[in-house]
Protein backbone atom coordinates (compact mmCIF):
# COMPACT_ATOMS: atom_id res chain seq x y z
CA UNK A 1 0.00 0.00 0.00
CA UNK A 2 1.23 3.65 -0.61
CA UNK A 3 2.31 5.69 1.58
CA UNK A 4 1.76 9.18 -0.55
CA UNK A 5 -1.18 10.90 0.81
CA UNK A 6 -3.11 13.22 -1.17
CA UNK A 7 -2.87 17.00 -1.04
CA UNK A 8 -5.73 17.73 1.58
CA UNK A 9 -7.21 21.35 0.80
CA UNK A 10 -9.84 23.73 3.15
CA UNK A 11 -11.61 26.76 1.76
CA UNK A 12 -13.38 28.45 3.88
CA UNK A 13 -15.69 31.63 1.92
CA UNK A 14 -18.32 33.38 2.15
CA UNK A 15 -21.43 33.73 -0.58
CA UNK A 16 -20.95 35.56 -3.17
CA UNK A 17 -17.01 35.66 -2.73
CA UNK A 18 -16.30 33.50 -5.19
CA UNK A 19 -15.04 30.26 -3.14
CA UNK A 20 -16.54 27.64 -5.39
CA UNK A 21 -14.70 29.41 -8.12
CA UNK A 22 -11.65 29.39 -6.09
CA UNK A 23 -12.53 25.55 -5.75
CA UNK A 24 -12.89 24.73 -9.30
CA UNK A 25 -9.45 26.61 -10.67
CA UNK A 26 -7.74 24.84 -7.95
CA UNK A 27 -9.63 21.37 -9.77
CA UNK A 28 -8.77 22.28 -13.25
CA UNK A 29 -5.52 22.91 -12.09
CA UNK A 30 -4.62 19.70 -10.81
CA UNK A 31 -6.50 17.98 -13.96
CA UNK A 32 -4.62 19.61 -16.16
CA UNK A 33 -1.20 18.93 -14.56
CA UNK A 34 -1.41 14.99 -14.25
CA UNK A 35 -3.38 15.07 -11.12
CA UNK A 36 -6.77 13.41 -9.90
CA UNK A 37 -8.91 15.61 -8.27
CA UNK A 38 -12.15 15.62 -6.40
CA UNK A 39 -13.87 19.03 -4.62
CA UNK A 40 -16.94 19.10 -2.07
CA UNK A 41 -18.98 21.48 -0.48
CA UNK A 42 -20.74 21.94 2.69
CA UNK A 43 -23.07 24.79 2.97
CA UNK A 44 -23.07 27.02 6.06
CA UNK A 45 -26.74 28.03 7.34
CA UNK A 46 -26.81 31.63 6.30
CA UNK A 47 -24.35 34.25 4.96
CA UNK A 48 -22.18 35.60 8.61
CA UNK A 49 -23.48 32.72 10.59
CA UNK A 50 -20.91 30.18 8.90
CA UNK A 51 -19.13 30.10 5.59
CA UNK A 52 -19.45 27.41 2.96
CA UNK A 53 -16.36 25.12 3.04
CA UNK A 54 -14.93 23.87 0.08
CA UNK A 55 -12.67 20.96 0.58
CA UNK A 56 -10.45 19.68 -2.22
CA UNK A 57 -7.91 16.54 -2.56
CA UNK A 58 -5.12 16.11 -5.24
CA UNK A 59 -3.44 12.98 -6.38
CA UNK A 60 -0.64 12.26 -8.53
CA UNK A 61 -2.01 10.37 -11.35
CA UNK A 62 1.43 8.81 -11.98
CA UNK A 63 1.61 7.93 -8.23
CA UNK A 64 -1.67 5.68 -8.72
CA UNK A 65 -0.39 3.91 -11.63
CA UNK A 66 2.75 3.54 -9.56
CA UNK A 67 0.50 1.76 -6.83
CA UNK A 68 -0.84 -1.02 -9.44
CA UNK A 69 -4.13 1.06 -10.37
CA UNK A 70 -7.40 -0.14 -8.61
CA UNK A 71 -9.94 2.36 -7.56
CA UNK A 72 -8.64 5.54 -6.15
CA UNK A 73 -11.33 6.71 -3.27
CA UNK A 74 -10.48 10.32 -2.41
CA UNK A 75 -12.25 12.16 1.08
CA UNK A 76 -15.41 14.04 1.19
CA UNK A 77 -14.82 16.26 3.51
CA UNK A 78 -11.92 18.06 5.98
CA UNK A 79 -10.78 15.89 9.13
CA UNK A 80 -9.27 17.95 12.18
CA UNK A 81 -5.45 17.66 12.08
CA UNK A 82 -5.44 16.20 8.42
CA UNK A 83 -5.33 19.37 6.03
CA UNK A 84 -2.14 21.15 4.55
CA UNK A 85 -3.73 24.33 3.33
CA UNK A 86 -6.27 26.23 4.64
CA UNK A 87 -8.15 29.55 2.63
CA UNK A 88 -10.07 31.53 4.22
CA UNK A 89 -11.88 35.05 2.70
CA UNK A 90 -12.00 36.94 6.22
CA UNK A 91 -9.96 36.86 9.41
CA UNK A 92 -12.84 35.27 11.60
CA UNK A 93 -13.33 32.17 9.24
CA UNK A 94 -9.68 31.90 9.94
CA UNK A 95 -10.32 31.56 13.79
CA UNK A 96 -13.34 29.09 12.69
CA UNK A 97 -10.78 26.96 10.85
CA UNK A 98 -8.37 26.98 13.85
CA UNK A 99 -11.12 26.59 16.29
CA UNK A 100 -12.47 23.30 14.29
CA UNK A 101 -9.05 21.78 14.41
CA UNK A 102 -8.33 22.20 10.76
CA UNK A 103 -4.95 24.01 11.07
CA UNK A 104 -1.99 22.50 12.73
CA UNK A 105 1.09 23.42 13.57
CA UNK A 106 2.94 20.27 11.96
CA UNK A 107 1.50 20.46 8.39
CA UNK A 108 -0.98 23.54 7.60
CA UNK A 109 -0.04 26.62 5.84
CA UNK A 110 -2.90 29.06 6.61
CA UNK A 111 -3.74 31.52 3.40
CA UNK A 112 -6.29 34.67 5.10
CA UNK A 113 -7.70 38.31 4.66
CA UNK A 114 -7.49 40.02 7.21
CA UNK A 115 -10.36 42.18 6.51
CA UNK A 116 -13.26 41.87 8.79
CA UNK A 117 -16.85 41.18 8.12
CA UNK A 118 -18.19 41.23 11.20
CA UNK A 119 -20.35 37.90 11.96
CA UNK A 120 -24.34 38.43 13.24
CA UNK A 121 -23.31 37.35 17.01
CA UNK A 122 -21.20 40.26 16.60
CA UNK A 123 -23.47 42.80 14.84
CA UNK A 124 -26.52 41.86 17.37
CA UNK A 125 -24.41 42.12 20.49
CA UNK A 126 -26.14 44.89 22.98
CA UNK A 127 -22.46 46.02 23.74
CA UNK A 128 -19.23 45.75 21.89
CA UNK A 129 -19.79 42.45 20.67
CA UNK A 130 -16.69 42.56 17.65
CA UNK A 131 -14.10 40.03 18.07
CA UNK A 132 -10.65 41.33 18.98
CA UNK A 133 -8.27 41.29 15.31
CA UNK A 134 -5.09 41.00 16.71
CA UNK A 135 -6.31 37.86 19.09
CA UNK A 136 -7.60 36.43 15.98
CA UNK A 137 -4.28 36.89 14.53
CA UNK A 138 -2.48 35.69 17.27
CA UNK A 139 -4.07 32.71 17.80
CA UNK A 140 -4.03 31.77 13.73
CA UNK A 141 -0.36 32.21 13.80
CA UNK A 142 0.11 30.18 16.52
CA UNK A 143 -2.01 27.23 15.32
CA UNK A 144 -0.40 27.42 11.60
CA UNK A 145 3.04 26.26 10.25
CA UNK A 146 2.64 28.96 7.99
CA UNK A 147 -0.02 32.05 8.49
CA UNK A 148 -0.17 34.08 4.62
CA UNK A 149 -2.33 37.49 5.77
CA UNK A 150 -3.47 40.44 4.34
CA UNK A 151 -5.87 42.73 3.17
CA UNK A 152 -7.15 40.46 0.05
CA UNK A 153 -10.59 42.17 -0.24
CA UNK A 154 -9.04 45.70 -0.94
CA UNK A 155 -6.36 43.65 -3.08
CA UNK A 156 -9.07 42.83 -5.44
CA UNK A 157 -11.10 45.95 -5.31
CA UNK A 158 -8.30 47.94 -6.07
CA UNK A 159 -7.33 45.28 -9.03
CA UNK A 160 -11.45 45.07 -10.23
CA UNK A 161 -11.55 41.71 -9.14
CA UNK A 162 -12.56 39.12 -6.38
CA UNK A 163 -10.92 37.96 -3.98
CA UNK A 164 -10.82 34.25 -5.15
CA UNK A 165 -8.21 35.69 -7.39
CA UNK A 166 -6.17 36.74 -4.81
CA UNK A 167 -5.94 33.84 -2.64
CA UNK A 168 -5.64 31.66 -5.86
CA UNK A 169 -2.27 33.80 -6.64
CA UNK A 170 -1.16 33.50 -2.55
CA UNK A 171 -1.50 29.89 -2.63
CA UNK A 172 0.48 30.07 -5.62
CA UNK A 173 2.78 32.29 -3.77
CA UNK A 174 3.25 30.08 -1.20
CA UNK A 175 4.71 27.18 -3.54
CA UNK A 176 2.98 24.46 -0.96
CA UNK A 177 1.38 23.50 -4.47
CA UNK A 178 3.51 21.38 -7.09
CA UNK A 179 2.75 23.87 -9.52
CA UNK A 180 4.40 26.68 -11.48
CA UNK A 181 2.89 30.62 -11.86
CA UNK A 182 2.54 30.04 -15.09
CA UNK A 183 0.28 26.82 -14.88
CA UNK A 184 -1.62 28.98 -12.00
CA UNK A 185 -2.39 31.44 -14.74
CA UNK A 186 -3.56 29.23 -17.68
CA UNK A 187 -5.87 28.08 -15.04
CA UNK A 188 -7.96 31.23 -14.59
CA UNK A 189 -6.73 31.85 -18.47
CA UNK A 190 -8.90 28.76 -19.36
CA UNK A 191 -11.85 30.52 -16.83
CA UNK A 192 -11.97 33.24 -20.07
CA UNK A 193 -14.65 35.24 -18.35
CA UNK A 194 -12.99 38.60 -16.11
CA UNK A 195 -9.71 36.53 -16.78
CA UNK A 196 -7.86 40.20 -16.95
CA UNK A 197 -8.95 41.55 -13.58
CA UNK A 198 -8.40 38.17 -11.74
CA UNK A 199 -4.81 37.73 -13.68
CA UNK A 200 -3.74 41.26 -11.57
CA UNK A 201 -5.75 40.23 -8.63
CA UNK A 202 -3.69 36.63 -8.59
CA UNK A 203 -0.13 38.62 -9.16
CA UNK A 204 -1.09 40.96 -6.52
CA UNK A 205 -1.30 38.03 -4.03
CA UNK A 206 1.76 36.06 -5.57
CA UNK A 207 3.71 39.04 -4.48
CA UNK A 208 2.17 39.65 -1.21
CA UNK A 209 2.57 36.06 0.13
CA UNK A 210 6.06 36.05 0.22
CA UNK A 211 5.98 39.99 2.25
CA UNK A 212 5.63 39.86 5.99
CA UNK A 213 2.09 39.52 7.07
CA UNK A 214 -0.08 42.37 8.41
CA UNK A 215 -1.31 42.31 11.98
CA UNK A 216 -5.34 42.55 10.88
CA UNK A 217 -7.12 45.53 11.15
CA UNK A 218 -5.95 48.82 12.54
CA UNK A 219 -7.01 51.25 14.78
CA UNK A 220 -7.38 54.64 13.22
CA UNK A 221 -5.02 57.24 14.13
CA UNK A 222 -6.30 59.82 17.04
CA UNK A 223 -7.40 63.14 15.46
CA UNK A 224 -5.24 65.78 15.04
CA UNK A 225 -5.53 69.04 17.61
CA UNK A 226 -8.47 70.74 15.85
CA UNK A 227 -7.52 74.73 14.24
CA UNK A 228 -11.05 76.34 13.20
CA UNK A 229 -12.07 79.08 11.62
CA UNK A 230 -15.58 79.92 12.98
CA UNK A 231 -15.33 82.17 15.55
CA UNK A 232 -18.03 79.83 17.73
CA UNK A 233 -16.29 77.15 17.25
CA UNK A 234 -13.27 78.31 17.85
CA UNK A 235 -14.14 79.37 21.05
CA UNK A 236 -15.51 76.24 22.22
CA UNK A 237 -11.92 74.60 21.13
CA UNK A 238 -10.35 77.26 22.98
CA UNK A 239 -12.39 76.87 26.30
CA UNK A 240 -11.28 72.91 25.74
CA UNK A 241 -8.03 73.66 26.01
CA UNK A 242 -7.92 76.44 28.75
CA UNK A 243 -10.24 74.73 31.17
CA UNK A 244 -9.86 70.72 30.92
CA UNK A 245 -6.58 68.73 31.31
CA UNK A 246 -5.37 67.79 28.22
CA UNK A 247 -5.36 64.04 28.62
CA UNK A 248 -9.25 64.35 28.01
CA UNK A 249 -8.71 66.80 25.25
CA UNK A 250 -8.56 64.15 22.59
CA UNK A 251 -12.48 62.74 23.77
CA UNK A 252 -13.99 66.48 24.22
CA UNK A 253 -12.53 67.59 20.80
CA UNK A 254 -14.82 64.93 19.19
CA UNK A 255 -17.69 64.87 21.28
CA UNK A 256 -17.59 68.90 20.62
CA UNK A 257 -17.38 67.93 16.75
CA UNK A 258 -20.33 65.52 16.96
CA UNK A 259 -23.15 67.65 19.07
CA UNK A 260 -22.23 70.69 16.50
CA UNK A 261 -22.71 68.57 13.68
CA UNK A 262 -25.96 66.66 15.57
CA UNK A 263 -27.48 69.87 16.45
CA UNK A 264 -25.30 73.54 17.05
CA UNK A 265 -22.54 75.24 18.62
CA UNK A 266 -24.76 76.22 21.25
CA UNK A 267 -25.43 72.31 21.99
CA UNK A 268 -21.95 71.59 22.18
CA UNK A 269 -21.74 74.56 24.61
CA UNK A 270 -23.98 72.81 26.76
CA UNK A 271 -22.53 69.72 26.45
CA UNK A 272 -18.92 71.33 28.10
CA UNK A 273 -21.25 73.22 30.88
CA UNK A 274 -22.24 69.75 31.83
CA UNK A 275 -18.61 68.59 31.67
CA UNK A 276 -17.27 71.52 33.89
CA UNK A 277 -19.48 70.08 36.57
CA UNK A 278 -18.02 66.54 36.19
CA UNK A 279 -14.31 68.11 36.49
CA UNK A 280 -14.52 69.19 39.69
CA UNK A 281 -15.78 65.97 40.91
CA UNK A 282 -13.05 63.70 43.25
CA UNK A 283 -11.16 61.43 40.35
CA UNK A 284 -9.28 58.62 40.71
CA UNK A 285 -5.93 60.81 39.86
CA UNK A 286 -5.81 59.80 36.05
CA UNK A 287 -9.13 61.81 35.07
CA UNK A 288 -10.67 58.26 33.91
CA UNK A 289 -13.62 59.48 35.55
CA UNK A 290 -13.79 63.24 33.15
CA UNK A 291 -12.58 60.96 29.92
CA UNK A 292 -15.84 58.20 30.35
CA UNK A 293 -18.28 60.77 31.58
CA UNK A 294 -17.37 62.73 28.38
CA UNK A 295 -17.54 59.89 25.87
CA UNK A 296 -20.81 58.58 27.05
CA UNK A 297 -22.21 61.90 27.25
CA UNK A 298 -21.53 63.08 23.81
CA UNK A 299 -23.08 59.77 23.00
CA UNK A 300 -26.33 60.62 25.06
CA UNK A 301 -26.46 63.96 24.02
CA UNK A 302 -26.96 62.64 19.97
CA UNK A 303 -29.61 60.18 20.69
CA UNK A 304 -30.86 58.99 17.73
CA UNK A 305 -34.40 60.22 16.99
CA UNK A 306 -36.56 60.35 13.61
CA UNK A 307 -34.49 63.56 13.21
CA UNK A 308 -30.99 62.51 13.01
CA UNK A 309 -32.18 59.22 10.83
CA UNK A 310 -33.74 61.37 8.08
CA UNK A 311 -30.31 63.60 8.36
CA UNK A 312 -27.65 60.64 8.24
CA UNK A 313 -29.62 59.15 5.28
CA UNK A 314 -29.81 62.09 3.12
CA UNK A 315 -26.16 63.30 3.13
CA UNK A 316 -24.19 63.41 0.16
CA UNK A 317 -21.68 61.62 2.03
CA UNK A 318 -23.79 58.72 2.18
CA UNK A 319 -25.08 58.20 -1.69
CA UNK A 320 -21.40 58.90 -2.21
CA UNK A 321 -20.41 55.68 0.03
CA UNK A 322 -23.34 53.55 -1.08
CA UNK A 323 -22.63 54.21 -4.68
CA UNK A 324 -18.81 53.08 -3.90
CA UNK A 325 -19.95 50.33 -2.09
CA UNK A 326 -22.60 49.07 -5.27
CA UNK A 327 -19.33 50.26 -7.79
CA UNK A 328 -21.63 52.67 -9.74
CA UNK A 329 -20.08 52.99 -13.62
CA UNK A 330 -20.74 56.62 -15.08
CA UNK A 331 -23.98 56.43 -16.74
CA UNK A 332 -25.78 54.16 -14.62
CA UNK A 333 -28.56 55.03 -12.23
CA UNK A 334 -28.41 54.75 -8.56
CA UNK A 335 -31.81 53.99 -6.72
CA UNK A 336 -31.58 54.08 -2.62
CA UNK A 337 -35.03 52.22 -1.16
CA UNK A 338 -35.58 53.45 2.78
CA UNK A 339 -37.18 50.45 4.58
CA UNK A 340 -38.50 52.30 7.18
CA UNK A 341 -41.60 51.22 10.01
CA UNK A 342 -41.88 54.12 12.50
CA UNK A 343 -44.11 53.52 15.91
CA UNK A 344 -46.61 55.72 17.49
CA UNK A 345 -43.26 56.66 20.04
CA UNK A 346 -41.29 57.93 17.10
CA UNK A 347 -43.89 59.98 15.64
CA UNK A 348 -44.99 61.60 18.86
CA UNK A 349 -41.80 62.04 20.08
CA UNK A 350 -40.55 63.91 17.32
CA UNK A 351 -43.90 66.55 17.70
CA UNK A 352 -43.18 69.48 20.29
CA UNK A 353 -43.77 68.12 23.92
CA UNK A 354 -47.18 69.74 24.68
CA UNK A 355 -48.71 68.04 21.34
CA UNK A 356 -46.97 64.92 21.59
CA UNK A 357 -48.58 64.43 24.92
CA UNK A 358 -51.79 64.84 23.61
CA UNK A 359 -51.45 62.89 20.83
CA UNK A 360 -49.83 59.75 22.99
CA UNK A 361 -52.95 60.41 25.30
CA UNK A 362 -55.59 60.39 22.85
CA UNK A 363 -57.32 56.76 21.51
CA UNK A 364 -58.34 58.47 18.50
CA UNK A 365 -55.14 60.00 17.54
CA UNK A 366 -53.36 56.46 18.36
CA UNK A 367 -55.91 54.49 16.13
CA UNK A 368 -55.05 57.43 13.20
CA UNK A 369 -51.55 57.17 13.26
CA UNK A 370 -51.08 53.33 13.57
CA UNK A 371 -53.52 52.58 10.77
CA UNK A 372 -50.92 54.76 8.51
CA UNK A 373 -48.02 53.58 10.21
CA UNK A 374 -48.66 49.70 10.73
CA UNK A 375 -47.23 48.49 7.23
CA UNK A 376 -44.37 50.91 7.43
CA UNK A 377 -43.37 52.38 3.79
CA UNK A 378 -40.36 52.45 1.26
CA UNK A 379 -39.67 55.76 0.81
CA UNK A 380 -36.49 56.48 -2.51
CA UNK A 381 -34.40 58.54 -0.98
CA UNK A 382 -32.94 59.00 -4.79
CA UNK A 383 -36.11 60.71 -5.82
CA UNK A 384 -36.73 64.14 -5.47
CA UNK A 385 -39.61 63.03 -3.64
CA UNK A 386 -38.20 61.07 -1.42
CA UNK A 387 -35.30 62.67 -0.84
CA UNK A 388 -37.61 65.79 -0.07
CA UNK A 389 -39.69 64.39 2.21
CA UNK A 390 -37.02 63.04 4.69
CA UNK A 391 -35.01 66.49 4.31
CA UNK A 392 -38.41 68.12 5.94
CA UNK A 393 -37.94 65.87 8.67
CA UNK A 394 -34.01 66.85 9.03
CA UNK A 395 -34.89 70.33 8.96
CA UNK A 396 -36.93 70.15 12.06
CA UNK A 397 -33.41 69.50 14.03
CA UNK A 398 -34.03 73.72 14.73
CA UNK A 399 -37.28 72.47 17.06
CA UNK A 400 -35.40 69.62 18.43
CA UNK A 401 -35.03 71.31 21.87
CA UNK A 402 -39.11 72.02 22.03
CA UNK A 403 -40.13 68.18 21.47
CA UNK A 404 -41.34 64.97 23.62
CA UNK A 405 -38.16 62.94 22.98
CA UNK A 406 -35.39 66.17 24.05
CA UNK A 407 -37.51 66.71 27.53
CA UNK A 408 -37.35 62.92 28.18
CA UNK A 409 -33.76 62.75 27.26
CA UNK A 410 -32.90 65.76 28.76
CA UNK A 411 -34.21 64.49 31.75
CA UNK A 412 -32.22 61.03 31.69
CA UNK A 413 -28.98 62.73 31.13
CA UNK A 414 -29.45 65.20 34.67
CA UNK A 415 -30.75 62.76 36.69
CA UNK A 416 -27.54 60.66 35.50
CA UNK A 417 -25.27 63.36 35.89
CA UNK A 418 -26.54 63.88 39.68
CA UNK A 419 -26.01 60.08 40.04
CA UNK A 420 -22.13 60.53 38.78
CA UNK A 421 -21.86 63.59 41.06
CA UNK A 422 -23.34 61.87 44.30
CA UNK A 423 -21.40 58.33 43.80
CA UNK A 424 -17.80 60.21 43.16
CA UNK A 425 -18.48 61.33 46.72
CA UNK A 426 -18.35 58.23 47.74
CA UNK A 427 -15.95 56.39 45.63
CA UNK A 428 -14.73 58.23 42.25
CA UNK A 429 -14.55 53.90 41.05
CA UNK A 430 -18.11 53.51 41.63
CA UNK A 431 -18.56 57.06 39.23
CA UNK A 432 -16.90 55.79 36.49
CA UNK A 433 -19.02 52.34 36.77
CA UNK A 434 -22.13 54.05 37.00
CA UNK A 435 -20.73 56.80 34.27
CA UNK A 436 -20.43 53.72 31.97
CA UNK A 437 -23.65 52.23 32.08
CA UNK A 438 -24.67 54.70 29.66
CA UNK A 439 -24.07 51.72 27.50
CA UNK A 440 -26.88 50.15 28.46
CA UNK A 441 -28.98 52.90 26.16
CA UNK A 442 -28.77 52.78 22.61
CA UNK A 443 -30.38 52.70 19.41
CA UNK A 444 -33.99 53.57 18.82
CA UNK A 445 -37.62 51.66 18.93
CA UNK A 446 -37.61 48.73 20.30
CA UNK A 447 -33.90 48.40 20.83
CA UNK A 448 -33.61 51.62 22.87
CA UNK A 449 -36.74 50.60 24.73
CA UNK A 450 -34.90 47.22 26.38
CA UNK A 451 -31.58 48.94 26.89
CA UNK A 452 -33.32 52.09 29.08
CA UNK A 453 -35.58 49.44 31.36
CA UNK A 454 -32.12 47.92 31.69
CA UNK A 455 -30.51 50.79 32.26
CA UNK A 456 -32.79 52.24 34.92
CA UNK A 457 -33.10 48.64 36.36
CA UNK A 458 -29.18 49.15 37.44
CA UNK A 459 -29.54 52.50 38.41
CA UNK A 460 -32.45 51.69 40.94
CA UNK A 461 -29.99 48.99 41.90
CA UNK A 462 -26.93 51.71 42.49
CA UNK A 463 -29.93 53.69 44.61
CA UNK A 464 -30.55 50.66 46.67
CA UNK A 465 -26.52 49.65 47.29
CA UNK A 466 -25.88 52.93 48.38
CA UNK A 467 -22.30 53.29 50.03
CA UNK A 468 -21.97 49.23 50.80
CA UNK A 469 -22.28 48.89 46.79
CA UNK A 470 -18.55 47.67 45.31
CA UNK A 471 -17.82 48.91 42.02
CA UNK A 472 -17.13 45.67 40.69
CA UNK A 473 -21.08 44.70 41.29
CA UNK A 474 -22.07 47.70 38.97
CA UNK A 475 -19.81 46.61 36.50
CA UNK A 476 -21.27 43.12 37.06
CA UNK A 477 -24.64 44.28 36.70
CA UNK A 478 -23.94 46.28 33.74
CA UNK A 479 -22.22 43.23 32.10
CA UNK A 480 -25.48 41.16 32.65
CA UNK A 481 -27.82 43.55 31.05
CA UNK A 482 -25.13 43.77 28.04
CA UNK A 483 -24.93 39.86 27.47
CA UNK A 484 -28.66 39.10 27.45
CA UNK A 485 -31.48 41.67 26.15
CA UNK A 486 -34.29 39.45 27.59
CA UNK A 487 -32.80 40.78 31.26
CA UNK A 488 -32.30 36.74 32.41
CA UNK A 489 -29.02 37.61 33.49
CA UNK A 490 -29.61 40.87 34.66
CA UNK A 491 -32.15 39.05 37.02
CA UNK A 492 -29.67 36.54 38.15
CA UNK A 493 -26.91 39.10 39.16
CA UNK A 494 -29.03 41.07 40.95
CA UNK A 495 -30.57 38.04 42.82
CA UNK A 496 -27.00 36.60 43.73
CA UNK A 497 -26.12 40.45 45.21
CA UNK A 498 -29.73 40.76 47.03
CA UNK A 499 -30.48 43.89 44.81
CA UNK A 500 -33.78 41.95 42.99
CA UNK A 501 -35.81 45.11 41.74
CA UNK A 502 -38.56 44.62 38.84
CA UNK A 503 -36.76 44.34 36.12
CA UNK A 504 -39.91 45.44 33.85
CA UNK A 505 -40.25 49.20 35.39
CA UNK A 506 -39.18 51.89 33.45
CA UNK A 507 -39.73 55.33 33.19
Amino acid sequence: MSRVQPIKIAILAMGGEGGGVLADWIVDLGEANGFFAQTTSVPGVAQRTGATIYYVELYPKAQARADGGGTLVLALMPLPGDVDVVLASELMEAGRAVQRGLVTPDRTTLIASTHRVYSIAEKTALGDGRVDSANLVAHAGAAAMRFVRFDMAQAAEDAGSVISAVLFGALAGTGVLPFSRSQFEATIERGGIGARASLKAFATGFARAGAPGEPGPQQPAPAVDPQPRHPQVRALVDRVRRDFPPAAHPVLFEGVRRLIDYQDPAYAGLYLDRLDAVRRLPDDGEGRLLAETARHLALWMSYEDTIRVADLKTRASRFERVGAEVHVQQGQLLAINEFMHPGLQEVVETLPAFLGRRLAGSRWSRWLVERFTREGRVVTTSSLGGFLMLRTVAGMKRWRRSTLRYQAENRRIEDWLRRIAATAGISPQLALEVAQCQRLVKGYSDTHARGLRNYETVMEAVQRGGARLAPATVRELRDAALADEHGHKLRQALERHALTVPVEAAT
